[in-house]
């Protein structure tokens, strides 16, 4: 079983996108090499369903975050070392020798430019094991299991013919005959470790890169729970992409697992639920949160329904999209899966009063499944209030301050149901009435 979130819920959260400025993923996106890149793609797709692996990662995070490390390997000599690996390796050490000697021999006649690519890569290769071997001398204490990564790789430069290479003067010309056993050895018998170096390497990556966001940014890590436990609790919580961002504190736990959330508009209510969803997402990463602390049980998935719109191929309306996604939510609830499930002004594609019974309805249903964290927001605030006697639901609102003709917003939460109106005057104040009128 793997965490399931899908596209819908993604592109609202604004997750992934490599080149998509604002989003999740590229503001996380600052490693330096194409490896890393793919570890971090693979990290993205695939958030972590078990408590003490998301610990034991985020615990990892923190230890490479507390050492400051630099990354110490010249990009362009692992791409070079990345390219030689992939050549094709000879049969036996007398081919890999033939072979070296037809390169060197075309180089001289030809523009042929096998040989020296064959000795920038060995070049390459020994640099980087030796850089490789000097960060090992001063690698931080880490997690135990990280710990048992780093010794393999130690295993691995501790080899005697590792060891002898790592010692090969790159300034020096080699002769034919050492470049084709090293090729043969490199590309043969210590290919898969070459590989496992590398790996090493796009994974430290990944941890120094991800690290520093968390150290520019003041993001913190969440502690997992087992999935037996339905809590949720952040403290300072805030949408990771926003600089200045207002943090709010939230808690959501069995018995009171729904939250009703009221607000005008441009209050923030979008912009919170969006809050929430990322940083259970990079929860579950075990990456970083912009919290100032997160307690939460393992979640089996996230939807959310907060920019639904209608479907020209398939005929549906906005109201009716947003029926099949509250269907398609029920479902999932209903299966018994653990849930964080996030719905923005419920029914906002139909009529007030068919939206007030619609919200009413679903809400209420909500509240019977005490496995999934709801969040519920909506413009129809008479809908709390005959809410009201159910204990299962929380009620918070995000306010306005009117300053004279002017509402000013101020993100914070606050308990309880607002009775905020402010959509006329945002209309009078935008002169919409005078234009029409003119």
């Amino acid at each position: 079983m793997s965490f399931n979130i899908d596209k819908q819920t993604a592109e609202e959260l604004n997750l992934m996108g490599k080149y998509r400025a604002g989003s999740v993923y590229h503001l996380f996106n600052q490693v330096k090499t194409a490896g890393g890149q793919q570890v971090l793609d693979s990290i993205f797709r695939h958030p972590l369903e078990d408590a003490e692996t998301i610990n034991e990662r985020a615990a990892t995070f923190q230890a490479f975050q507390k050492a400051n490390l630099a990354f110490p390997f010249d990009v362009s000599q692992l791409t070079l070392m990345r390219e030689y690996l992939d050549t094709r390796a000879a049969g036996n050490a007398a081919i890999a020798m033939l072979d070296t000697l037809v390169k060197k021999g075309l180089s001289s006649l030809t523009r042929d430019e096998r040989y020296r690519k064959q000795v920038q890569g060995l070049q390459a290769t020994i640099v980087t094991l030796k850089n490789c071997y000097v960060l090992l001398q001063v690698m931080p204490p880490v997690t135990e299991q990280y710990a048992l990564k780093v010794a393999a790789i130690r295993a691995i430069l501790a080899d005697r013919e590792v060891d002898k290479l790592m010692n090969v003067d790159i300034y020096k010309s080699l002769p034919v005959s050492t470049l084709a056993a090293y090729d043969h050895l490199l590309k043969g018998r210590l290919h898969a470790a070459m590989e496992q170096v590398l790996d090493f390497i796009y994974e430290l990556d990944m941890y120094i890169a991800v690290s520093e966001v968390a150290r520019t940014r003041n993001f913190h890590y969440a502690t997992a729970l087992p999935k037996g436990k339905n809590t949720f609790s952040v403290k300072g919580l805030r949408h990771p992409c926003l600089q200045s961002a207002v943090g709010n504190d939230l808690r959501m736990e069995e018995g009171s697992n729904v939250l009703f959330l009221t607000g005008a508009n441009m209050a923030g209510k979008s912009t919170l639920m969006k809050s929430v969803g990322i940083c259970m997402y990079l929860a579950h990463m075990g990456f970083p949160v912009a919290a100032e602390a997160m307690v939460f049980s393992v979640r089996e998935g996230i939807c959310s329904s907060i920019n639904v719109a209608d479907n020209i191929q398939l005929g549906y309306s906005h109201f009716y999209a947003e029926v099949v996604r509250v269907k398609e939510a029920a479902t999932a609830a209903a299966s018994g899966k653990r849930l964080l499930l996030m719905f923005d002004e419920l029914f906002k594609g139909t009529n007030v009063k068919d939206a007030y019974d619609g919200t009413l309805a679903v809400t209420a249903a909500f509240a019977e499944y005490q496995d999934c964290l709801f969040i519920v927001s909506t413009h129809i605030i008479e809908v709390g209030e005959a809410l009201r006697s159910n204990r299962n639901i929380q009620f918070a609102y995000l306010p306005t301050v009117m300053e004279g003709s002017r509402p000013r917003y101020t993100y914070r939460l606050q308990e309880g149901i607002t009775e905020d109106r402010q959509g006329m005057m945002i209309i009078r104040n935008e002169g919409i009435l005078e234009l029409i009128g003119s």
